[in-house]
């Protein structure tokens, strides 16, 4: 009867649309994912071309009520502040974004007096719902950190945010590692404070719209940057993870933190996407039409070019995600800056051990073979069994002492401006700053 049956048109092509629907299904990591494969997820209709000025009236956020109601009386000290409203009422959507000239540093320190040293603010008025830690890697980007601390400190605090913004600068010459820098930030900047979220972000990414929230999803890490101009204002591929991504620290710590072994551009982002999915976890995402982000243009930066060994890297993720990472972070921090706009962390990182054993054409031959792995791993269904344990990892996530630099090298720190002279002749942008 089953032999009948399968010789019918009809059935073998329903049992063959069952078996390609259900391969879908689970290789791009369930319904989530297969949904935005085949439609945008729903979102509100957004007008971009009616947009507002993002320092328009922003002196009612510092000055009002903490409700949008207008002006208050200062807060009583001996009286502990109410929450600040869920959403907040400063929200004016999307914003105007334009790369013509780079403001200067004493301008956007002018424009938001309510800004500490460090790069940090709190409302005045209220009591934040979220603490969140904006990471930044960096590195010879003077102009687009300029661009995006204009618009990053009054999109943050129409929301009502308790922030601080980090920059970590990788010293020295030697191939840009951005995901390592990432970890560095975050182990630096649970020292200072009990953060609530860890936004990591991207130099020359800013975002065109105040109603995606820079906080964290509880259950999932949240990938934020979800339409680019780059893209043309869409996903590039659902497993897609780049650009600006935040995650709570135990989301963070629950996937080792960011891999450490992609020197130069290319291949972290999905390597982070598939400990995400390790781990348990799935990507979570505002609409489409509220992640809009527009990229500053520029050229490809001498010492981060392309990975050759990115493919090969991603073939061994499943069993080498639980030992490379915040397990096995190490740097040396040369100085730590509490600058007017935010706080500058220069690190040295090292450099990429087989950048000595390929040179040249080896590199691409390497690159070649490991691209060639890569496509043949991905189209073998790997068994169920193979995919590692979800052990728990030995970290801790409440911040260590201040005394601690946990295989850091001591650094001093101090209020002002010290001058740090770091490996290479590489320094940070804000050392100039008063």
């Amino acid at each position: 009867m089953l032999r009948r049956l399968l010789e019918r048109p009809c059935s073998l092509a329903l049992l063959v649309g069952c078996q390609f629907a259900f391969v879908a299904y689970f290789s791009l990591g369930g319904f989530r994912n297969l949904t935005a494969l085949f439609g945008r997820p729903a979102g509100p209709a957004v007008d971009y071309s009616r947009t507002h000025d993002v320092y328009a009236n922003l002196s009612r956020v510092g000055g009002g009520t903490g409700n949008g109601n207008g002006p208050a009386a200062t807060p009583d000290p001996a009286r502990p502040l109410p929450f600040c409203p869920e959403r907040s009422p400063f929200l004016v959507g999307p914003l105007a974004v334009s790369f013509s000239r780079a403001p200067s540093l004493e301008r956007i320190r002018a424009l938001n007096p309510g800004v500490r040293r460090g790069g940090r603010y709190r409302p005045p008025q209220c009591e934040s719902r979220s603490r969140t830690a904006v990471i930044v890697p960096h590195r010879n980007r003077e102009g687009h950190l300029g661009h995006l601390l204009y618009y990053l400190h009054p999109f943050l605090q129409r929301q009502q945010l308790h922030y601080g913004i980090y920059v970590v600068h990788q010293a020295g010459n030697c191939t840009f590692n951005r995901a390592k820098l990432l970890n560095v930030g975050v182990k630096e900047a649970l020292k200072d404070e009990d953060w609530d979220c860890l936004f990591l972000h991207d130099v020359d990414l800013i975002p065109e719209n105040d109603h995606n929230l820079y906080t964290c999803d509880p259950w999932n890490p949240k990938h934020a940057s979800v339409a680019m101009n780059k893209f043309g204002y869409s996903l590039p591929y659902p497993q897609y993870f780049g650009g600006v991504s935040a995650l709570t620290p135990d989301q963070y710590m629950k996937i080792n933190g960011f891999p450490n072994e992609y020197w130069g551009w290319g291949g972290e982002d999905d390597d982070i996407a598939t400990r995400v999915r390790l781990a348990g976890m799935k990507i979570s995402r505002p609409p489409v039409s509220i992640g809009h982000y527009k990229m500053v243009k520029h050229k490809s930066d001498k010492g981060n070019e392309e990975n050759p060994h990115r493919f090969d890297l991603l073939v061994r993720t499943q069993r080498t995600w639980t030992q490379d990472g915040m397990n096995s972070l190490s740097y040396a921090l040369l100085a730590r800056e509490l600058l007017p706009l935010y706080t500058n962390l220069t690190a040295d990182i090292g450099c990429d051990p087989r950048a000595r054993a390929h040179p040249g054409a080896a590199a691409g031959a390497a690159a070649g073979a490991a691209a060639s792995r890569f496509r043949q791993e991905m189209l073998r269904k790997a068994p169920r069994e193979d995919l590692p344990a979800l052990l728990p990892l030995p970290l801790s996530l409440s911040p260590p002492r201040r005394g601690d630099n946990n295989g850091s090298a001591a650094a001093p720190r101090r209020e002002g401006t010290a001058t740090v002279t770091a490996r290479g002749g590489n320094q940070s942008v804000a050392s100039a700053l008063p």
